[in-house]
């Protein structure tokens, strides 16, 4: 989505643009494991997605009227019974930056209701519209809601001071989230993000677990924001080396300006596996070795947050007596544990690949990794194999 659309465009069908834009396994890379039906987070049964996405105006910033390239993207656990709190655990491989409600999920190991993922800036806003849309549907699992909300910073492209993103605009996905295929790129709360020196976004994946290892599904969700050019790797291939800063604009506005950056990533990681808190606190943690094969390490200055949570054991966080959990052994985890890594990876190569150039606020520029130079890099490295 470039400048030339001014209009506001408050929610978009996320089949169709799942259906139009590229993926990663597109370009011919060998990524392990084997997906599953739609290789998205919706493919853990009763689990809905959706983007409202704000775009509109151009030119200079003008603080409170933009230009505005921002929005927020929803999570339902539970799209049926989105008051049924779903098992859940938490971690921080860097903690520039902010995903609420976290206290709560350490000490319960629980996640009520619905989450959320905006810009830095929108988090009060979107915390606030999903307690209100909990209070309305009577989704509350206590007398108060202490929902997950996180973020990443579109500044770079965005009016964040202005503060766009309003109630309505949660809402209008939480009443819209889709059990179907997730819309990637530049939607959602990664409408402003940038990924490795190109545009970023929202990418998603996911893994089907064969019969032996229990038959289950993992499911990833990024909203990336971070990485230096040179360290991007794509299925192994140093692509970030072949399509340095001197080939394609790093980022570009009319004065000159830095490449290198931090950054930050939020990833979900869903599963239909019957896991406890701490078991989904180990997930969490695996997510960062899925950011090392891209070729991220975490920077001084990003905000690197993964919750992990479990669809098993429905009615469990709503019990008033003593009701039996079903949890997998710690030694059956190895092939959770590597469907994480794998999902992890290929959402964030998903989102790179599904982002298109985008000008923003002051007509800075995000370009989207030009596909043709992408495929003739991997041809590259493929000949001198």
């Amino acid at each position: 989505m470039s400048a030339g659309r001014v209009a506001i465009v408050v929610l978009i069908p996320l089949i169709a643009m799942a259906q139009t834009r590229p993926r990663a396994r597109d370009f011919g890379i060998f990524l392990e494991g084997s997906p599953g039906p739609l290789n998205a987070i919706t493919d853990i049964a009763g689990i809905a997605v959706a983007h409202t996405t704000l775009i509109r105006g151009e030119g200079p910033l003008k603080v409170g009227q933009g230009p505005v390239r921002t929005g927020v993207t929803v999570v339902l656990p539970r799209a049926g019974n989105p008051g049924d709190a779903v098992f859940a655990g938490w971690f921080s491989l860097n903690g520039n930056g902010e995903m609420t409600g976290t206290t709560w999920v350490e000490e319960s190991g629980f996640m009520e209701g619905a989450m959320a993922i905006t810009n830095t800036h929108s988090v009060g806003v979107v915390r606030d519209a999903l307690i209100d849309w909990q209070v309305r549907r009577s989704a509350m699992q206590q007398s108060f809601a202490l929902p997950v909300v996180a973020e990443t910073f579109d500044g770079w492209l965005n009016d964040i001071n202005g503060f766009h993103v309003k109630p309505e605009h949660v809402f209008q996905a939480l009443d819209k989230a889709s059990t179907g295929p997730v819309a990637e790129g530049n939607v959602g709360g990664g409408t402003g993000m940038s990924l490795y020196g190109f545009k970023g976004g929202i990418g998603t994946a996911s893994r089907q677990l064969s019969a032996a290892a229990g038959g289950y599904r993992v499911g990833a969700l990024v909203q990336a924001n971070f990485g230096r050019r040179d360290q991007l790797m794509f299925g192994g291939v140093p692509v970030g080396r072949e399509l340095g800063c001197d080939k394609v604009p790093c980022r570009g506005r009319p004065a000159p300006q830095p490449e290198a950056r931090d950054g930050s990533i939020i990833i979900v990681i869903a599963t239909d596996a019957p896991l406890g808190p701490h078991q989904l606190k180990r997930l969490a943690r695996r997510t960062s070795m899925g950011i090392a094969r891209t070729g991220g390490t975490s920077g001084n200055g990003s905000g690197d947050i993964f919750i992990a949570f479990s669809t098993a054991n429905p009615g469990a966080a709503g019990a008033n007596k003593p009701v039996p959990i079903m949890m997998m052994p710690n030694d059956a985890m190895d092939p959770i544990f590597d469907a994480t890594v794998q999902s992890t990876e290929e959402a964030i190569l998903n989102a790179l690949v599904a982002a298109e150039t985008m000008v923003g606020r002051d007509n800075h520029r995000m370009v989207g990794i030009p596909h043709s130079m992408l495929r003739e890099a991997l041809a590259r490295y493929e000949r001198r194999k």
